[in-house]
């Protein structure tokens, strides 16, 4: 099983998508194994894209995530990364297929709703940057049989 971390933006909590987006993953098949609504503080909005410290859009992505609340959610399930990335979409919604959440929802690459976790290795950190160890579940769905062989 992998873990990753999703990000409904401010946009996607602003445009009232959280349901929408929520019920994208569960559809595919993800399990929340942790989740919280938060206004994000600077400090955390920095850490979180210090990858991008230095680039002309860092200070503009660090408003925009720090503007409005977040929903964060810690998913789990068989290559829990890349269906999550796949029911996300790409990066420019123009480009995003169809029936992604950003296919769907998004116009602009600025506004596009939903972080997802590119790596196991990205997944784990960010996962442990969000939430506290107590904060992530462990337990088993009754519709898990249905959804994994």
């Amino acid at each position: 099983m992998e873990r990753t971390l999703i990000i409904i933006k401010p946009d996607g909590v602003e445009r009232l998508l959280v349901g929408p987006i929520i019920t994208s993953f569960e559809q595919h098949g993800l399990k929340i194994v942790g989740m919280k609504m938060m206004q994000v503080s600077d400090a955390l909005a920095r850490e979180h894209y210090a990858v991008h410290e230095g680039q002309p859009f860092f200070e503009p992505l660090i408003e925009y995530i720090t503007s409005a609340p977040v929903v964060v959610m810690a998913l789990e399930g068989p290559e829990a990364i890349q269906m999550a990335r796949n029911t996300i979409g790409a990066t420019k919604p123009i480009e995003a297929t169809p029936g992604s959440i950003r296919g769907d929802f998004g116009m602009m690459v600025g506004r596009n709703l939903v972080h997802g976790s590119d790596s196991p290795e990205n997944a784990a950190a960010e996962v442990a940057l969000w939430f506290d160890e107590s904060e992530l579940l462990d337990y088993e769905r009754v519709v898990d049989r249905w959804i994994l062989e």
